[in-house]
């Protein structure tokens, strides 16, 4: 008789195929074995769901919050040769055109009128109006990820795509992004004009890491370029028009898939998450949030340390709870920590939202737009995440284990003296594991609500 652990449902688990935001993050689609549904981001609702027969859809693609979606056949069963880009009127519930190609498609991105479209090798750009028009095509490295990046505030231009080398990357500009037309009551004033010309041409390569690329990230403006590659541990900031590196921002020591970067509007924070199922919250200096760094950088200018000693890592962070620890009995009363890293548990995406014009919050908030994080798992939870308090003061901690081995590596290859190196990591590691617990709960995100969605019986 087996009394190991066993799970109880009450309901069929949720699997989601994928799961994507528009780029207002404003609402957000989801497709299942059983077809796909639109969703307000938040607060979180059904706004109509599509059942579809004869297979299923690996990505659903919205274009802002207009009726226009993207769909591309996946799974075991594909609803559509993989070859094609469907464009679908939700409005009417019919696909009005498609795209045909003589290789798998593998990544899409789009904007007001346009869609990208990434190939193996090619990425290739359509004008989306009364008709779709070819408008042009760049060659590119071995992409099978299909990484590409668009820009999607008015005026924008930008278009990011792999370089013909590995770890390059391609910045391409299109013809500026339209302004949209008002809808309801006025809003807040978009520019009417776009903004002047740069004085210099903007760089078209970027160097940006010597490994493979597994993201790539603009926020609205285009201004800005985040990057990283397939080792996972760190992430480039890049100014897009001169090509300069901004930031080199730390997720962690060990190799981790990242599933995505997302830059707060204001361009003040970006999250990223991973296979590892815990979402990092970094800030790039405007606000006043500030980026955790090691205390051993302050030997800097006595001995020559590791570059990781000057990494920036993460101001906040939030780890996905794993599906089965909420489901789980054990038949014993001491159980094992749960296993953190279970990419099927804890594939999600996450986007931005401004929080600033819900009345019940609007009195228990300083003016303006406040931000917050939505958590998309595909096994159908529905996470909203605020920030943890700002301080003012630098928070200086970096895992202790790490840095005294890397320490240790660096005073003996130089020859300096053993005994301070050995001194400074003691120390650092005696304050490391007493004051650990208190700061990591201010350094957590907040979990304001948690919802499911997904459900075939409802949707909710």
């Amino acid at each position: 008789m087996n009394l190991a652990r066993h799970s109880i449902s009450a309901t069929k688990p949720i699997q989601i195929f994928d799961a994507k935001f528009d780029p207002e993050c404003k609402i957000f689609t989801a497709s299942t074995p059983a077809g796909f549904a639109v969703y307000d981001t938040w607060p979180l609702k059904l706004i109509r769901k599509r059942e579809l027969i004869g297979g299923t859809l690996s990505t659903v693609l919205p274009l802002h919050t207009t009726n226009i979606l993207f769909l591309l056949g996946g799974g075991r069963s594909p609803l559509y040769p993989p070859n094609k880009v469907i464009i679908w009127d939700d409005a009417l519930g019919k696909e009005v055109a498609e795209l045909e190609f003589r290789e798998r498609v593998r990544g899409i991105a789009c904007r007001r009128g346009w869609l990208a479209v990434s190939l193996r090798r090619r990425v290739c750009v359509f004008e989306i109006g009364e008709t779709v028009k070819r408008y042009g095509e760049w060659d590119t490295s071995d992409n099978p990820r299909g990484l590409l990046a668009m820009a999607t505030a008015p005026h924008s231009t930008l278009l990011a795509i792999a370089g013909r080398q590995t770890g390059h990357v391609q910045l391409i500009h299109l013809p500026p992004c339209a302004v949209p037309k008002p809808r309801g009551p006025p809003g807040p004033s978009l520019p009417k004009r776009p903004p002047p010309p740069p004085s210099r041409h903007p760089v078209s390569i970027i160097v940006a890491h010597k490994t493979a690329l597994s993201t790539l990230a603009l926020p609205p403006s285009g201004r800005l370029l985040a990057t990283t590659s397939s080792r996972g541990t760190l992430i480039r900031i890049w100014d897009a028009h001169n090509g300069k590196l901004v930031k080199e921002l730390r997720r962690g020591t060990d190799k981790a898939e990242i599933y995505g970067v997302a830059f707060r509007p204001d361009e003040q924070d970006l999250c990223v998450w991973s296979d590892k199922g815990t979402v990092h919250v970094f800030s790039l200096g405007i606000s006043g949030a500030s980026n955790r760094q090691s205390s051993l950088s302050q030997l800097t200018p006595f001995i020559p340390i590791p570059k990781y000693f000057e990494s920036e890592w993460s101001y906040a962070q939030y780890r996905i709870p794993v599906q089965s620890a909420h489901i789980s009995l054990s038949s014993t009363s001491k159980t094992k920590e749960p296993n953190l890293d279970q990419p099927e548990e804890e594939k999600c995406v996450v986007g931005w939202i401004d929080v600033s014009e819900d009345d019940d919050l609007e009195s228990e908030r300083e003016p303006g737009p406040e931000y917050q994080l939505i958590a998309l798992t595909h096994t159908g939870g529905w996470y909203r995440l605020s920030l943890p308090p700002v301080k003012g003061a630098v928070v200086k901690d970096v895992p202790s284990a790490s840095a005294t081995k890397l320490l240790r590596q660096a005073t003996t290859q130089q020859g300096y003296a053993r005994s301070s190196a050995s001194s400074s990591a003691s120390s650092r590691t005696d304050r490391h594991g007493k004051g650990k617990e208190k700061e990591k709960q201010s350094r957590d995100c907040v979990l304001e609500e948690y919802r499911k969605y997904g459900r075939w019986d409802g949707w909710g």
